[in-house]
C-alpha cells in the first residue's frame, strides 16, 4: 500500500469510528451485555476454524525463526479460546459504569451538582503478538461505551482479523454499527504514524508491548497516551518481617512468573536480618534456577551470587534473574526505589504498622502492596474483573485499567431558574 492509500485507509476508519462511537454511548447495559455473551458463544463455536487461521500465523512465525515464548504468546488454543468467551461473560457480569452519577452535591443558591461517568470515546490499541487482545480489549471498550481500533502485530494479523470479524458480525446481527469494533487490515507500521496524528477523530492510545513500541507512540502520539515503559518493581523486607512470610511472597513474586511486568526485579534486605534470611532464600532461588546479582553486602551471604552493577538496579529482566542489595532501613529502601523504580508495582514485608503506612504513603508506585506480593498489580486480582493494561502514568489513570478507568466524568447541574448575578 502506498503512503496515500494508507493515510486514506486509517482516516477512514478513525472518522468510521467517532461516529459509531455517538451511537455506543446510549446503548443500554442490557444490549450490551447481551452482545458480549453472543461473541464469547460464536468464539466457542468457531473454534476449530479459528485454530485453523491461527495455524497459519504461527507456522509464518516459526519459519521467521520467532522464540518459543513468542510462539506461545502467538498460539490459539482451546484454553485460551475458552478463557477469551469466559472473559467476556465476566466482563457482562461487571456494572456498567457509563451514566453512574459518583458524586452530588448542593450549592448555598440550590443548584445540584454531581459528576457522571461518560465513554472516553474512540480508542485505539497499538499491541503485540497476543491476539488475545483483540477480543479482552474490544469487550472492555464496548462494555465502557468506547469505539475501538486495534492494530496488532503484523505476525497475527489473520488471528486478529478472524477475531474481529466474529464481534462485527454479533454487532450487526444487534443493528449496532460494526465500525464500533474495527481491526486494521495491513500490517504496515507506516499506518501507526499517521493514526498518530488524527486526534480529532481518536480520543486515546494505548500502546501494549515492549519499550520500543511505547516509547515510539509516545514521542509521536498528539493525542494522550496511556502507557507503562517496564516494571521495575521491588519487595522490601523490613527487619521487624515475620521471615518465613517474607520468603513465601519474595519466591512468588520473583519465580511464579517471571515473564511479566508485575514480577520482581528487586529485591531490598534490611542489614538486620540479612544473615537470618539471605542463606535461606538463596538455596530456595537456586531450586528455582534464578540467577542472584547481589551488592557487596549481599555476596557476604550468598558468594555464589554475581556481582551487581549499577544497570542491575534499573534492569527489568523478565526472566529469572534477580537483584538483591541490603540496604540500612527503610529510607534507603524508600530512596533506592524513587531512583531506580518505575512507578508500577512496590510492596514491603513488615509487621510494623507505622512502617508499613510510611512505606504505602512515600512510595510512588501504581501499586504498593503490604504484606503481598508484586503479582496482585492485575485487574482481575484487585477486582476489577478484568483490565485493558496498567498505567504508570497518573494522567488519566494509575494502575490497571479496568472499566471505570475507560471512562472519564462531566459535571450535570439541577436547577429551578437559578441565575448568576
Amino acid at each position: 500500500m502506498g503512503e496515500n492509500q494508507l493515510k486514506e485507509l486509517i482516516l477512514e476508519m478513525a472518522k468510521k469510528a467517532k461516529i459509531a462511537s455517538r451511537n455506543l454511548a446510549t446503548l443500554s447495559s442490557e444490549i450490551k451485555n447481551d452482545v458480549l455473551k453472543k461473541v464469547a458463544q460464536k468464539l466457542r463455536e468457531n473454534r476449530e476454524e479459528l485454530k485453523k487461521i491461527n495455524e497459519k500465523d504461527v507456522n509464518q512465525a516459526v519459519l521467521q525463526g520467532q522464540t518459543k515464548a513468542f510462539i506461545d504468546r502467538l498460539t490459539l488454543t482451546d484454553k485460551i479460546i475458552e478463557s477469551m468467551a469466559k472473559g467476556l461473560e465476566e466482563v457482562a457480569t461487571l456494572p456498567d459504569p457509563v451514566g453512574e452519577v459518583v458524586k452530588m452535591w448542593k450549592r448555598p443558591n440550590g443548584l445540584l451538582v454531581g459528576r457522571m461517568r461518560i465513554p472516553l470515546g474512540v480508542i485505539a490499541i497499538i499491541y503485540e503478538s497476543r491476539p488475545n487482545v483483540t477480543i479482552d480489549a474490544a469487550g472492555l471498550c464496548f462494555k465502557s461505551g468506547n469505539a475501538v481500533i486495534l492494530r496488532g502485530g503484523k505476525e497475527a494479523l489473520n488471528s486478529n482479523l478472524a477475531l474481529g470479524e466474529i464481534f462485527r458480525e454479533t454487532l450487526k446481527e444487534f443493528n449496532i454499527p460494526e465500525d464500533v469494533v474495527q481491526v486494521v487490515p495491513t500490517p504496515e507500521r507506516k499506518l501507526i504514524e499517521y493514526m498518530l496524528e488524527l486526534e480529532e477523530y481518536i480520543d486515546l492510545i494505548i500502546p501494549r508491548g515492549g519499550e520500543g513500541l511505547i516509547r515510539f507512540v509516545t514521542e509521536r502520539a498528539r493525542m494522550p497516551v496511556i502507557k507503562h515503559y517496564k516494571g521495575v518493581c521491588h519487595v522490601y523486607i523490613d527487619d521487624e518481617a515475620n521471615l518465613e512470610m517474607a520468603k513465601t511472597v519474595a519466591i512468588n513474586a520473583k519465580c511464579q512468573r517471571p515473564g511479566v511486568c508485575n514480577a520482581m526485579e528487586t529485591l531490598l534486605i534490611h542489614k538486620n536480618i540479612a544473615e537470618k534470611i539471605l542463606p535461606d532464600l538463596a538455596e530456595e532461588y537456586k531450586k528455582y534456577g534464578v540467577e542472584l546479582r547481589g551488592c557487596s553486602e549481599t555476596l557476604k551471604y550468598i558468594p555464589w551470587a554475581k556481582p551487581a552493577t549499577e544497570e542491575d538496579w534499573y534492569a527489568e529482566y523478565l526472566d529469572l534473574i534477580l537483584a538483591i542489595k541490603v540496604v540500612e532501613n527503610i529510607d534507603l529502601a524508600i530512596e533506592h526505589i524513587s531512583k531506580y523504580g518505575s512507578n508500577h508495582t512496590e510492596a514491603i514485608i513488615t509487621e510494623n504498622y507505622s512502617k508499613a503506612m510510611k512505606f504505602l504513603k512515600e512510595v510512588d508506585a501504581s501499586v504498593v502492596l503490604v504484606n503481598a506480593s508484586t503479582r496482585f498489580n492485575d485487574g482481575g486480582e484487585l477486582g476489577l474483573g478484568a483490565e485493558i493494561g496498567i498505567s504508570t502514568t497518573k494522567i488519566h489513570a494509575y494502575g490497571p485499567m479496568g472499566l471505570e478507568e475507560l471512562t472519564t466524568t462531566k459535571f450535570i447541574v439541577f436547577g429551578n431558574g437559578q441565575i448568576r448575578t
